[in-house]
């Protein structure tokens, strides 16, 4: 993917302990999940968002970790109303919420 083609930000990301409902294993750089900003009450209408995180200073992110990451989003106009510093979303596999993120800085 081109960069003209993401939206790059900054991001606090939490994954959810594993018993809490989060993942058994943590998640390496460049994990590509759903991103979730609206959680509609009927989940067949759950609009889900293309993006990857990412992170450097170590290998894994585990259950019930919170860092700062970047996470890159497939820029689509459905998007670019969500994407403003303080903006939390759901980080999902599937209909299953492993964590949340919150956007702390839009880089562009």
């Amino acid at each position: 993917m081109q960069n003209g083609n993401l939206i790059i930000v900054t991001a606090r990301i939490s994954l959810k302990k594993t018993e809490e409902g989060g993942r058994k294993s943590g998640i390496a750089s460049g994990y590509r999940p759903n991103h979730v900003f609206e959680m509609p009450e009927d989940l067949s209408k759950l609009t889900t968002f293309i993006g990857d995180i990412r992170f450097e200073d170590q290998e894994l992110i585990e259950p019930g970790e919170t860092k700062i990451v970047t996470v890159r989003f497939l820029r689509i106009p459905l998007i670019e109303k969500y994407i403003k510093v303080g903006q939390k979303w759901f980080i999902n596999e599937a209909a299953r919420t492993i964590g949340i993120g919150e956007i702390l800085e839009v880089h562009s």
